[in-house]
């Protein structure tokens, strides 16, 4: 069967599914509106749940007061489900979902610290900074499935109850699969968080705590062989190319990350609470004085894998058939923290507060790769200070140093001002920051089978400063950013002027001699006429080392889309996106160390407009997307590559549908 005849009998089911559900959930909406006012009429006690009382909060909530938001119940963005193909956080990948992939804007690293150096698979981490802490008066529970019938499933299940007014549990499970389009681009990972969140009835002392599993499976072929795959009109399928490792199953040649974690957070209100919303679902507790404390233990291991000869040129020059590289991290974190807040007393209490945070963190870590096991550790000083006047104007200020450790003088200062204008003119924010941060680990020292380096490089400093403007009731949001940056590092392929196949493939790590400046300009509009949206974004990137930093000059996004509401009870979209970047030094992959680098021969590919047609819908309590990725493919260009080797994913189709349940 055609893959034309495919797209449209799945198209006409799905919109034949929504037809029959639109008859028989307006019966049962006209039904449920007669017996609601039924029981008014005849004054019963009746308990509705909606979602306005199943709430969340995180623990970046929780550092500032004890507040929760509603839970999402729309469809707008579901599609996105991809962490590759975020409109506004694009990435570069070796094809596939799951694959090694890289930020194709420039995104800082605004962290200090000891650091792997692994970043390939971190799109696809679950983080213990991203766990939903709930509060529900009925059990909440939410599955969600993207695939269905295709060889590619993403699924999440998700389960909390309050076990009393004070205490609510949770679990979370995550599984994915993808088989890719070419031979061994095998991804599977297998995810899963606990928590629980505990608040006294008083509401002084809140708990939070979780443990989170991770394992990510992310097969390596290498590449294809054929690198003039688009110049053939006659080119078989995409499974029949052949790739420059062949091993499967167990044997498959891949990396294996898994990163496990236990965190628990203690924090005690002193002195007067204010209250906001009291009673209410909304209601919000905000301190005076707050003492807190956090412990976390995680453990991380980085491994690749590989047991057959090299006869295809993947890897450098070599004799090893297996490879086991190898790398492990264990840390222990202990975060003190301290908070004063200075507020008036009277209603207005919000609309003019000092705030200053002080605290102290200490991290411990054990490292080891083949022929090196060292005990490291950092203490960290914080501070933080805030102003917020008359709900319109909020200056924060922090502080973050390494006082003593391996880590010793990395430092990073962030200040902010948010000045709300109107809600007419808009809101601008000012920032700035200065950061000076140790090389990773990974570019200090490698012992693997491929490549062995061992370096002292200089810190790194970056300069920021930003400006931001946004206008919701236009529509619009934009941003300039400026970053200056001494002794940026990177990774390259090693000088070979003489061409000896010896040193093909083999890379290093490199530090810029010059300072690096970087204007970014982020601009987002968005347009409605009736019914008819248009969505749009747009980043410029210009820089005298674009080259250097494998970005494009150039990304924009745009999506059109129509917003309709069946039988007043389904809401749906129906519209198709376009995204497209100027060309750009392409750069290449290291597999063993799984690292991007800047090789030898700079080329920069072609690049096209990425067609993607979708809908979305939500019905009752069950989000619905269907859409028909790089739909273009048929008509103009037949592949394009944003590494190089490596061609990026064919058209496809994909369905996802989530449901909630809270009652």
């Amino acid at each position: 069967m055609s893959i034309r005849l495919r797209v449209l009998l799945l198209s006409l089911g799905f919109l034949s599914f929504l037809s029959a559900s639109y008859a028989q959930e307006g019966e049962e909406f006209s039904s449920a509106l007669d017996s609601a006012r039924a029981a008014e009429d005849s004054k019963e006690d009746t308990v509705i749940y909606t979602a306005r009382y199943v709430r969340y909060t995180t623990l970046a909530m929780m550092k500032q007061g004890t507040y929760t938001y509603q839970i999402d119940t729309l469809h707008k963005n579901f599609q996105y489900y991809n962490p590759q193909n975020q409109p506004r956080n694009p990435s570069i990948h070796l094809g596939s979902y799951g694959l090694a992939t890289r930020n194709l804007l420039f995104v800082p690293d605004k962290t200090i610290g000891f650091q792997t150096g692994f970043h390939s698979l971190e799109r696809y981490l679950y983080q213990p900074d991203s766990i939903k802490y709930y509060r529900a008066r009925a059990p909440f529970s939410e599955l969600y499935n993207v695939g269905f019938f295709f060889d590619d499933q993403v699924i999440r299940a998700k389960v909390t109850q309050n076990i009393s007014p004070r205490l609510n549990v949770g679990g979370e499970f995550h599984a994915a699969r993808a088989d890719g389009y070419y031979m061994n681009q095998r991804y599977n990972d297998l995810k899963s968080a606990v928590f629980a969140w505990y608040e006294s009835e008083n509401h002084r002392y809140n708990l939070l705590t979780n443990a989170v599993f991770n394992k990510l499976t992310s097969t390596e072929n290498g590449s294809i062989l054929n690198d003039t795959l688009f110049r053939n009109p006659d080119r078989g399928t995409s499974d029949a190319e052949s790739t420059r490792l062949r091993n499967t199953r167990d044997e498959r040649p891949r990396h294996t990350w898994r990163d496990n974690s236990v965190f628990l957070r203690q924090s005690l209100f002193v002195g007067r609470l204010d209250t906001i919303h009291g009673g209410q679902p909304e209601q919000q507790i905000l301190p005076t004085n707050r003492m807190s404390h956090s412990l976390s233990l995680r453990l991380r291991n980085f491994q690749f894998y590989k047991n057959e000869r090299d006869i295809n040129n993947a890897f450098p020059f070599g004799e090893s058939e297996l490879s086991a590289d190898t790398t492990q991290l264990t840390t222990i974190t202990n975060d003190f923290g301290y908070s004063f807040y200075l507020r008036g007393k009277s209603l207005a209490f919000i609309k003019n507060e000092i705030k200053l945070d002080l605290g102290y963190q200490h991290d411990m870590h054990w490292y080891r790769d083949r022929g090196l096991h060292a005990f490291l550790q950092n203490s960290i000083l914080k501070a933080g200070v805030g102003y917020r006047f008359s709900d319109r104007i909020t200056i924060t200020g922090d502080l973050n140093q390494i006082v003593q450790g391996a880590n010793f003088g990395d430092y990073l200062y962030d200040a902010e001002a948010d000045i709300l204008l109107s809600s007419k003119i808009g809101r601008i924010v000012l920032g700035a920051y200065v950061q000076n941060k140790s090389p990773e680990r990974l570019f200090q020292r490698v012992n693997y089978t491929y490549h062995q380096w061992e370096h002292d490089f200089a810190k790194t400093k970056t300069t920021n400063f930003s400006f931001m403007y946004e206008n919701s009731s236009l529509g619009f949001s934009g941003k300039v950013e400026y970053f200056l940056i001494a002794n940026h590092l990177y990774y390259r392929e090693v000088d070979n002027p003489n061409r000896n196949p010896r040193l093909f493939r083999v890379i290093e790590p490199a530090q810029m001699g010059n300072n690096i400046n970087l204007l970014k300009l982020s601009v987002g509009q968005n347009f409605t006429l009736g019914r008819f949206h248009l969505d749009n974004y747009a980043v410029y990137q210009k820089s005298d080392y674009n080259a250097v930093l494998a970005i494009p000059e150039l990304y924009t996004w745009h999506s059109l889309y129509y917003h309709g509401l069946l039988y007043k009870i389904v809401d749906f979209n129906l519209g198709f996106d376009v995204r497209f970047n100027t060309p750009f030094r392409t750069p290449s992959y290291a597999i063993n160390v799984g690292q991007f680098y800047n090789d030898n021969a700079g080329i920069e590919f072609s690049t096209y407009p990425i067609v993607d047609v979708w809908a979305s819908a939500t019905l009752k309590r069950a989000n619905l997307f269907l859409s028909y990725n790089f739909v273009n493919q048929h008509v103009w260009p037949d592949g394009y590559y944003t590494v190089r080797r490596y061609p990026m994913n064919n058209a496809n189709l994909r369905v996802g549908i989530a449901w909630k349940f809270y009652d």
